[in-house]
């Protein structure tokens, strides 16, 4: 019978979790309160950048732009209102699509952005730089092309319609682009009636040069993103996109080459994905939760079809 209980494999304790050493916990900490400072500087640049484009040049001069911020601007050189409430009372609507269509994080920095514009063109005065209409078209829409690009790169937004671009493709065939070149068709095609044609034409260029700068300040990003990722945790990952973001993935089987430690020839899941650029940094985010380590390519996507990334919600 000893003999029997010797021989017995003897049952191991359970082992405890180790707890990640508090300096790994304060440097993650100190990286997170350093990203939210960053965005915090991209909002308020972003604030002060379409302020001086909208009182600097736009507003002295009666041109408008295309979106949220056109529709204010017409409104408030027709019937007089001021234009500091119409942004935030229009932009209203396009905050709470964002909350249910996007991320509550999301919304809550929209809001304020919007605020804090609003803000900026009651307390702050710009000086008048220009009286040249070329000159004021072509940099008011700069200063505030470069607003929103900024704001886009802090997590929010300062013009809606983008917000309701991405809600409408998912209930029609059309793209985020044709929606928003429609839009804005039908506020300079209002314009050109209600105002001038000359106005219109002026508010064109300040569109154009507004949308160009925009493109350029969040890097080239177009309206989806397709992100390749390549990580020891893959199945996390992936289950994070498909669960936490409600997106598609796809995995590829792979094989890790030679990386800076040398041959590394292991068996190695790749993850792909095609999102929104409104929710490339939350990706990025979360997948840095799961892998600091983690490589991820990107590149601009032209257009989808097909999948699940008109179907499902943002979240």
């Amino acid at each position: 019978m000893l003999d029997k209980l010797r021989r017995q494999p003897r049952s191991e304790p359970p082992r405890r979790r180790r707890r990640p050493p508090r300096a790994l916990a304060a440097l993650r900490n100190r990286r997170w309160w350093r990203r939210q400072l960053t965005n915090v500087a991209f909002l308020v640049a972003g604030i002060f950048s379409a302020g001086l484009g909208l009182k600097g040049f736009l507003l002295p001069n009666g041109f408008i732009d295309g979106g949220v911020t056109g529709i204010s601007l017409l409104l408030a050189r027709v019937f007089g209102l001021p234009l500091p409430l119409l942004i935030v009372l229009i932009n209203v609507p396009f905050v709470v699509l964002g909350y249910f269509q996007i991320d509550r994080l999301f919304a809550f920095k929209t809001l304020l952005s919007i605020l804090g514009l609003a803000g900026v063109l009651v307390v702050v005065s710009f000086p008048i730089l220009t009286q040249d209409k070329l000159l004021i078209s072509v940099f008011g829409g700069f200063f505030l092309g470069a607003g929103i690009g900024l704001a886009m790169r802090g997590g929010g937004v300062l013009d809606g319609t983008e917000i309701l671009a991405v809600f409408l493709s998912k209930k029609t065939s059309l793209t985020i682009g044709d929606i928003i070149l429609g839009l804005n068709i039908l506020i300079f095609a209002v314009a050109a009636a209600v105002l001038s044609f000359e106005t219109a034409l002026y508010s064109i260029l300040a569109y154009l040069s507004a949308s160009k700068t925009i493109d350029f300040i969040i890097d080239g990003i177009e309206e989806y993103t397709g992100v390749t990722i390549v990580s020891g945790r893959s199945d996390a990952i992936r289950r994070m996109i498909t669960e936490k973001l409600g997106r598609g993935a796809t995995v590829y089987s792979g094989k890790r080459g030679y990386g800076v430690r040398g041959e590394a020839p292991q068996a190695v899941d790749i993850v792909f994905t095609v999102i929104t650029r409104l929710e490339l940094g939350r990706l990025t985010d979360e997948v840095e939760k799961i892998d600091r380590s983690a490589f991820l390519v990107m590149h601009s996507v032209k257009e989808t079809k097909g999948g699940v990334i008109k179907k499902r919600p943002l979240h």
